[in-house]
């Protein structure tokens, strides 16, 4: 079993002992830690959380226990029931909520859940944030209400179509267009809680033509909910037997999107933003963010039009902060992570869908052939183990000293660009190794550089 408790809250496998497996009293602690923090930030009102879950097995359990928690608190919950992670993050500035929960462990497998925990912007919660919820874990230091002054609960099915609504009111979202191009669309959920937005979301669009495969949320996933190319032989073969023109696919908490190609191909997750920041940028001109671990292709489309293009640290939050502090018009992540702020600060596949589409739609070619219009790079992912008394922060160091005539970034670990390749160097903070990131033209050459620096290291060792 397995409990992971970090900044960005607290993750595990369900069952096993407690503080060792996601158990029914570790939620509960979590919960408590976490109301108690939203109330020492709001002294003297009354406080209301949103709360919303992903489709897994264990959904159900683990929300009666954190809808429990914070009504003993005092806290007023508005529970939305069968959810998706940007809906909630919709949610909760149009509640005037002081924060909110999403049961979710994302791309994990059936047998993790995690609370993932908002503020009141509805936005994840601050490295800083986290801590102080960690240590009122630690301390337990919560105090439950007296019987009169216990919270209420709220249950509001009425945000799947609000988020729509504010979807379709994007002045980029061109649902004429979409209408137009009378797109064939297979839609792969992973049979969680996309099952019933990306559908419906795609009806409101003015598609016609949506076959489904895995749609059912019942939390049985039929595959490794992670949305990489070998987990999505079947979405490819449903495309090609129907005649289909883009595959549409999302993990369970609906804050990933991956798209496949009109002939089975992969379009590639990292290239999901690429091509909804080329359409941002072509109607809307401006800075763009992504993580250090994503594909340089962003940077070359936001600088091939004299934009500002800028890397954050890997995690979303720090995305989110250099968006902010650059006043980016699009950016996110890698992983299929779209965040469009003129909606909201947050990776959202729903929005992520829309503006594809009118992308497509107004481009008028295949799905490949806007692959292709895009500069061709590959990333290869390694890793190099180390014994625990090497010192990986002093190896990270001199690796940036030895590349010091190129463009070297030490934002989080050592990230090195090569003229247009790039090799990011991490550490990892829970065992002794480092996760080596390489780019090029191409798999071959990207693991060719990957293994240049993997044998520079152990030289250095």
């Amino acid at each position: 079993m397995t409990l992971i408790k970090s900044i960005s809250g607290i993750r595990g496998t369900i069952g096993g002992k407690v503080d060792q497996g996601l158990t029914p009293i570790d939620a509960v602690k979590f919960a408590a830690a976490y109301g108690t923090w939203v109330k020492n930030r709001n002294t003297g009102s009354k406080i209301k959380v949103v709360l919303g879950r992903d489709a897994r097995i264990s959904g159900q359990m683990i929300s009666d226990l954190v809808v429990s928690t914070l009504i003993g608190l005092g806290i007023d919950v508005v529970n939305l029931g069968l959810s998706t992670t940007p809906t909630v993050e919709v949610a909760v500035p149009m509640e005037n909520a002081h924060g909110g929960i999403i049961l979710t462990a994302s791309h994990n497998p059936k047998q993790w859940n995690a609370l993932k925990l908002l503020n009141e912007k509805g936005e994840f919660i601050s490295g800083a944030d986290g801590e102080e919820v960690l240590s009122i874990a630690e301390a337990e230091s919560f105090e439950f209400a007296e019987v009169d002054d216990l919270g209420k609960i709220t249950v509001d099915d009425s945000y799947l179509q609000k988020h729509i609504d504010a979807i379709l009111a994007l002045p980029l979202v061109d649902k004429k267009a979409i209408e137009a191009a009378n797109f064939s669309v297979v839609v792969d959920a992973v049979n969680s809680t996309g099952g019933i937005f990306v559908p419906a979301l795609l009806k409101a669009l003015g598609v016609k033509k949506t076959t489904e495969i895995y749609c059912d949320p019942t939390g049985h996933f039929p595959h490794n909910p992670e949305p990489l190319p070998e987990h999505l032989t079947d979405l490819a073969a449903k495309i090609k037997e129907v005649g289909a023109d883009v595959g549409i696919v999302v993990d369970p908490d609906v804050d990933r999107l991956a798209l496949v190609c009109e002939d089975g191909s992969m379009f590639g997750e990292e290239y999901t933003l690429v091509a909804v920041a080329d359409y941002v940028l072509t109607h809307t001109p401006g800075a763009t963010v992504s993580n250090l671990s994503s594909t340089r292709a962003l940077r070359d489309v936001t600088e091939e039009r004299g934009l500002l293009y800028s890397a954050a640290a890997v995690g979303e939050v720090n995305v989110v902060t250099k968006m902010k502090e650059t006043n980016a018009v699009i950016g996110g992540e890698g992983n299929g992570g779209v965040i469009y702020p003129e909606l909201h600060y947050g990776r959202d596949s729903l929005v992520g869908i829309a503006l594809f589409l009118s992308h497509l739609a107004l481009k008028k070619i295949k799905v490949s052939e806007l692959r292709d219009s895009y500069p061709k790079y590959t990333i290869s992912k390694n890793k190099i183990e180390l014994t625990p008394e090497i010192d990986v922060d002093q190896l990270l160091m001199y690796m940036s000293v030895n590349y010091a005539h190129e463009e070297v970034d030490t934002t989080d670990g050592v990230k090195i660009y090569i003229g247009k390749e790039w090799v990011h160097l991490r550490k990892s903070n829970t065992e002794p190794i480092i996760r080596i990131y390489s780019e090029s033209q191409n798999e071959q050459m990207a693991n060719d550089l990957a293994e240049r620096i993997i044998l520079e290291i152990k030289a250095l060792i």
